[in-house]
């Protein structure tokens, strides 16, 4: 219970919790920043090459790495799901990403967690408390809002803004697909575990496709922007994780809701001090609107608490 832990404790989880919800917050702009001087596929394998080789590193050292040899058939099927889910989940984001803004970016991936929530109660038999049908409806009515009104706001671009919205679409579905499984194989591997393994899955699969030796002909700034993306990775998930280990994870979920705001924040920070570098947000009062609605309702869905069983950690949709 929330009131049995020390209050040092609370503080370390929500400092966590803070620090996620910002590298989530400030990522968009240095994915497409990256975007600039490498392409998606090299871009998506190289942050999960860097995420492997860390985790990898820190399993080692505390000896526990994955034991995979008694994992059963249907496990393995899982495992491909999950590393199927992620990858598409990445990789969607990010060309979506480059088709639209970071603001709009954030406010339409909040998707996933409410089909990962549809999907844990069709699949898992998890129920919503009448405070998280709310939040349901709340957030459902935000995302309507805030796309009708970004719809009329960007009529002269509107091809490339709907097939940015159509990826993050699919982005939110599949790291939906993606959480369901993984949930599935919590039962048979830790969670540390069991990332590295989708880690590298994931740069298994996108291998083909990059090209590697692209890294070589980027400047030295670039580079050390594609270093923050796969370092972003690692380190959010890190504060994600220990953020749940000090901190209720329905809290946990409430500052991670407020990701959208932050990266409002971080695009009027930047269009301030740097505006030749910085193209400011265009958000209607209409769009506003429907992206608070969106906070609201994420809010009230994490807070409402779980009638059925806990949800297990499934980490972010954003990549």
């Amino acid at each position: 219970m929330e009131l049995h832990r020390p209050t040092g404790e609370r503080a370390l989880g929500f400092a966590l919790a803070l620090a996620t919800m910002l590298l989530w917050g400030v990522l968009p702009f240095a994915l497409r920043a990256a975007l600039a001087s490498l392409d998606a596929a090299t871009l998506t394998w190289f942050r999960f090459l860097l995420s492997a080789i860390a985790l990898a590193a820190v399993l080692a050292s505390r000896r526990r790495l994955p034991a995979l040899g008694e994992l059963p058939r249907a496990g393995w099927l899982l495992l491909a799901l999950a590393t199927t889910g992620l990858a598409v989940n990445y990789i969607a984001f990010l060309v979506g990403l480059d088709r639209t803004t970071p603001a709009n970016a954030q406010v339409l991936i909040q998707l996933g967690p409410l089909l990962l929530a549809l999907g844990a109660i069709a699949v898992f038999g998890e129920r919503f408390g009448a405070l998280q049908w709310l939040g349901f409806g709340v957030l459902l009515a935000g995302l309507g809002l805030f796309f009708r009104s970004q719809l009329a706001a960007l009529a002269r671009d509107l091809d490339r803004y709907l097939s940015g919205v159509a990826l993050i679409g699919i982005a939110a579905v599949s790291w939906a697909a993606y959480g369901l499984a993984q949930k599935q194989l919590l039962r048979a591997l830790p969670s540390q575990g069991l990332m590295l393994c989708i880690y590298v899955g994931c740069m298994v699969f996108f291998l083909p496709w990059s090209h590697p030796t692209a890294l070589a002909g980027i400047s030295a700034d670039a580079f050390a922007v594609l270093l923050f993306c796969a370092a972003n990775t690692v380190l959010a998930y890190g504060a994600f994780a220990a953020a749940l280990e000090h901190w209720e994870a329905s809290r946990v979920s409430a500052v991670l809701a407020l990701t959208p705001l932050a990266t409002l924040g971080f695009a009027a920070l930047g269009a301030y001090l740097a505006p030749d570098q910085f193209a400011p947000e265009r958000l209607s009062p209409a769009s506003l609107a429907g992206a608070g609605l969106v906070v609201a309702g994420s809010l009230l869905t994490s807070l409402g608490g779980f009638a059925g069983a806990e949800p297990a950690d499934q980490g972010s949709p954003r990549s």
